[in-house]
Order: structure tokens, then sequence, then C-alpha cells
């Protein structure tokens, strides 16, 4: 009995430090937007239908992703909607205490334009708050036992399926994506860019997204098994995560209008150049999750 309460009393202290990470996850890996003017205005004009979808696909990415960094580690389904949905709330709270305290949110203006502007920051903060775990979290605590963290820390080393790795990518390319779509200067680079730049722009990025990830002597990197060919990572990774990238890549820029009444054209060429940062997410997820 006194054991099963001293790990239940454990888990909480993880827990709730589990939170205090998540807050700073918010802040810090939201923080850019949060002072970005477009995503300001976008909480203004955006179709609510845009975004609405945008705040329901956010929810099972969180409760995946709960189940991998979650604040603890999670073993029912039901443990993990918990900690997506803490996610989100601090997410909402971060987003709402910062657009306060930059004087952007103020008491005259109208629910809607308040609602909006929470909601649309909220994705990137709760998916922060929920990186803010990994991120802030990987170190052990004092006192603690470096086997106890190991069997109790979510976040270790694991056993990670294809299907997980591509799962991964994908977070890691939304939340670059979110970064930089709402600005002006991807439809206006899609402009300014002929189809010769968007070859080496292609190529660019798959060459930084592999050479990231193998090539590159950084923890966390995806060792290849003994006799392995060097081709058969680029094929099995690095092209489906490109792919990967590029997918959300174009689901960002029409969620957040940059595809509205421009030609088929620049808005390939919008995907590529979005796809490019989009690309390191996918490959720095790999590392970091």
């Amino acid at each position: 009995m006194s054991a099963a309460t001293t790990r239940q009393d454990f888990n909480s202290s993880r827990f709730f430090s589990g939170i205090a990470r998540g807050i700073a996850g918010a802040l810090l890996f939201a923080l850019p937007m949060f002072m970005t003017m477009e995503m300001w205005e976008l909480g203004f004009y955006m179709d609510r239908s845009r975004l609405f979808l945008l705040l329901i696909v956010n929810i099972p990415l969180l409760v995946i992703l709960s189940d991998r960094i979650g604040f603890e580690r999670t073993w029912t389904w039901r443990q993990a909607m918990r900690d997506a949905s803490i996610a989100y709330g601090l997410g909402i709270l971060g987003c709402a205490l910062i657009l306060i305290a930059m004087g952007v949110l103020k008491h005259d203006q109208s629910l809607h334009e308040i609602t909006g502007m929470i909601a649309i920051q909220a994705v990137p903060a709760s998916i922060g708050a929920m990186l803010g775990r990994s991120q802030l979290g990987g170190q052990l605590d004092d006192g603690d036992d470096p086997e106890d963290n190991d069997s109790d820390d979510p976040v270790h080393e694991r056993e990670t399926s294809y299907a997980g790795e591509l799962f991964l990518m994908a977070v890691g390319a939304l939340f670059l994506s979110l970064n930089v779509a709402p600005t002006e200067e991807m439809v206006l680079l899609s402009y300014k860019m002929t189809p010769w730049h968007g070859l080496i722009m292609i190529a660019a990025s798959l060459a930084v997204m592999h050479g990231f990830v193998y090539a590159l002597s950084f923890k966390g990197s995806h060792d290849l098994a003994e006799g392995t060919p060097g081709w058969h990572a680029f094929v099995r990774f690095t092209l489906p995560g490109y792919v990967i990238a590029g997918l959300i890549s174009a689901y960002c820029l029409w969620t957040f209008h940059r595809t509205d009444d421009i030609g088929s054209t620049q808005i390939l060429m919008a995907v590529v150049v979005l796809s490019f940062p989009a690309a390191i997410g996918a490959a720095a997820a790999r590392l970091i999750l």
C-alpha cells in the first residue's frame, strides 16, 4: 500500500512538473506567432469553417502526440485525451495572456475577433505545450534514480514504428509551417520564383532533410543497419517525408487563404517554398521527439 502511494505521489509530481514545462513550451515555441501581425489579422477575417477544421484536426494530433511525449506516461487513450486537453487548455491560456499583455486583445473588440485570434494561435501553442514536455524535460531531476527515470519518464528512447516515424514528421512539418504560412512572403516568393528556382528549392529541401538526420551526427539520428544501401533511407524516409511536408504545406496555405485568387503555378510555387521549412521541421521532429 505504501509503495503504491509513493508511486502515485511520484507520478503526480512529474505530472505537475510537466504542466510547468508545457506552459514554458507554449510560450517558447509559439512566441514568434504571437508577435506576427498576419496571425492577428487572420483572427478577424479567416473563414470560420477553415478555422474550425484546423481546431478539430489538432485534437487527434495532440492525443497521439501525448502518447509519445505527454505530461506523464499514458497507458490508455483516456489518459492521452486528458493530456491533450490539458495541452490545448495551456495553449489557449497562454495565447490569451500574451495577446492581452501585448495590447493585441482589448476590451472593446467583438467576441468574434477575440475568439478568432485566440483560437488560431492556440493550435501552435498547444503543440508547443506538448513539445515543451520533450524539450524541457529530458534531464534527470535531482535525486532521481536513472533507472527509475528510464522506466517512468515518457521522454526516452523507445521503438517507433514506420507509421509512427511518418506521424512525427507530419507534426514537425505542421509546426514549422504554421510559423510562416500566414505571412505574405509565401505568395510574394511564389511570384518571384521561376520553375528553375522551384526545382533547386526541391533539391535543396531533399538534401537538407536527408542530411539533417542521416549524414550529420546529431543526437537522435537514425543510423542505418549494417549492409543497408544508402538509397534505402532516402526512398523509405526522406522522399515520403518530403511528400508529407508538401501536403502539410498545401493544407496550411489553403487554411490561411494564401491560395485564394492566385493561379495554379503560384500555388505550386508557394507549396514548394513552404515545403522547405516544413521539410526541416519534419526531419528535426525525428531527432527531438
